[in-house]
């Protein structure tokens, strides 16, 4: 995969990459422990930005499965990441009604609504996903433009059951079997599994809406600028 001139949209799901894949749009695939590594090789081949693109939980209890965030910073453990300011108003411009507003990320998801409802009166941020902070630091330590752009799949008062958090493969795809014996142990988490799945849907819905809004580059505002700077550089040659 080249990624030299792309912006590099980083997921975790199989679905969040279909969707974010596209003119001037590399994708890069991973769960967060795995990611550092295609970051840093995408990060020295040239990539042009650095995108979290995908789903998120909702923290703040006032966003609905479906609502886009775009991130004015990413809060992690090791400390704080703003975003590229131009693009987050790039985003911002391309998606009505989009809040703009810090999330954070986290090594795995938060399933309950009280480790939720914690984690948003502590932080201030209103979404959480499992990408965002690795992206954002190698971003930093490249000084790679970041932005992160992310729909509302679980609000903050619903539960993730067992087994949507544990029933996904290492690539981002539904492993069938794990979710069907989750159920067998659990068969009281049907009413959530099934609550998750209907937000699943709308949250789809949303990342293709979004995606079709966003266009080339994921609404990348610097491509003509990268062109110009690689035109002086050859002609100084």
């Amino acid at each position: 995969m080249s990624t030299r001139g792309h912006v590099v949209a980083v997921t975790c799901l199989a679905l969040e990459a279909r969707i974010a894949l596209g003119p001037g749009v590399a994708v890069i695939c991973n769960h967060a422990s795995q990611l550092v590594a295609s970051l840093e090789a995408a990060a020295k081949r040239g990539a042009a930005g650095i995108i979290s693109f995908g789903i998120a939980g909702g923290l703040a209890p006032h966003l609905a499965a479906g609502d886009w965030v775009v991130a004015s910073g990413v809060r992690t453990q090791q400390g704080h990441f703003p975003t590229d300011r131009g693009w987050a108003r790039a985003l911002l411009e391309a998606l009505p009604g989009a809040v703009h507003a810090e999330i954070i990320g986290a090594d795995a998801p938060i399933a309950e609504p009280v480790e939720k409802r914690q984690l948003h009166l502590r932080t201030g941020a209103v979404a959480v996903d499992t990408e965002s902070h690795v992206a954002a630091r190698i971003a930093a330590a490249h000084r790679i433009p970041f932005a992160a752009c992310r729909a509302v799949i679980d609000p903050a008062h619903s539960l993730l059951p067992p087994a949507a958090v544990f029933g996904l493969r290492h690539d981002g795809t539904a492993d069938v079997i794990a979710v069907l014996r989750s159920v067998m142990r659990q068969p009281s988490q049907l009413p959530a599994l099934a609550r998750t799945a209907l937000d699943a849907r709308t949250a789809g819905a949303a990342l293709r809406r979004g995606r079709r809004l966003l266009g080339a580059g994921l609404s990348f505002p610097y491509f003509e600028e990268l062109a110009l700077d690689a035109n002086m550089a050859v002609e100084m040659s």
